[in-house]
């Protein structure tokens, strides 16, 4: 991470993108205080993801669809 004034970044500038192409953080600051942070955009993934990747690898019991008991539902509902 790096720090940098606003005269210098308006300079400087594709100096500081290139630096963000390669996942670096800038701190723009003004006067030295720090005002604002530039990060790099994550990468969209190229490939779509295939449906079914946890296929029968969660089971999920039949007592999960029960009622909850009243005393969880009176703390879920801030009830004392």
């Amino acid at each position: 991470m790096i720090r940098v004034n606003i005269h210098e970044a308006k300079t400087h500038l594709s100096k500081y993108l290139e630096r963000l192409a390669k996942g670096e953080t800038i701190v723009l600051c003004k006067r030295n205080t720090p005002v604002a942070e530039i990060r790099p955009l994550a990468v969209p993934r190229r490939a779509r993801r295939p449906i079914g990747l946890a296929k029968n690898k969660l089971k999920i019991p039949k007592k999960f669809f029960d009622p909850l008991p009243d005393d969880l539902l009176d703390a879920f509902e801030g009830k004392p």
